[in-house]
This record gives C-alpha cells, sequence and structure tokens, in this order.
C-alpha cells in the first residue's frame, strides 16, 4: 500500500511589531492548612448530623421539628466540603 504524504504546517512567526507579554505570571502557591481543615469538617460534620438524625433524630427536639430538612442539611455540608476540593492545591 502506498505511503500517503505527510502534511507538515509551517511554523508560526508572529507579524512584525508586535511583542510578546512580558508581564510575569503569577503562580499559586498551596492551599492554606485550615482550608483543607475547614472542607474535612464539613465532610465530618455532614456524615455525624446524617448519622445522628438516622440514630437519635426522634428523640433531639430541634431535629424532630426538622423533618426531612435533616437529609438536606447533612448532605448540603459533605457537597459543600467536596466543593471546597476543587480550590485545592
Amino acid at each position: 500500500m502506498p505511503k500517503s504524504k505527510v502534511r507538515k504546517k509551517p511554523v508560526y512567526t508572529p507579524p512584525p511589531g508586535e511583542r510578546a507579554s512580558t508581564t510575569p505570571v503569577k503562580v499559586k502557591g498551596p492551599t492554606h492548612p485550615v482550608y483543607v481543615a475547614v472542607f474535612i469538617g464539613l465532610w465530618i460534620v455532614g456524615l455525624a448530623w446524617l448519622v445522628v438524625n438516622y440514630l437519635a433524630g426522634d428523640v433531639i427536639p430541634v431535629m424532630r421539628e426538622l423533618g426531612s430538612f435533616n437529609f438536606l442539611i447533612g448532605f448540603s455540608l459533605i457537597v459543600i466540603g467536596l466543593l471546597m476540593t476543587m480550590r485545592w492545591r
């Protein structure tokens, strides 16, 4: 079978008169340890909220009044913690 021709693109050269940006790029450093502690804390608090709701939700007056909103609160805390991990460096 015959070999096909290789198509080469010409090397890009910027037009004369245009200069490359001389502004240095700021590199962000690692995330502060408090940020990591906050999102891990949100996971733990959300999980604890759900566990306490399952085990003793009908005994605790505040959780009894919230009813099904306990699931919303617990899962919201967990999801917020997960969303915070996207900004973790």
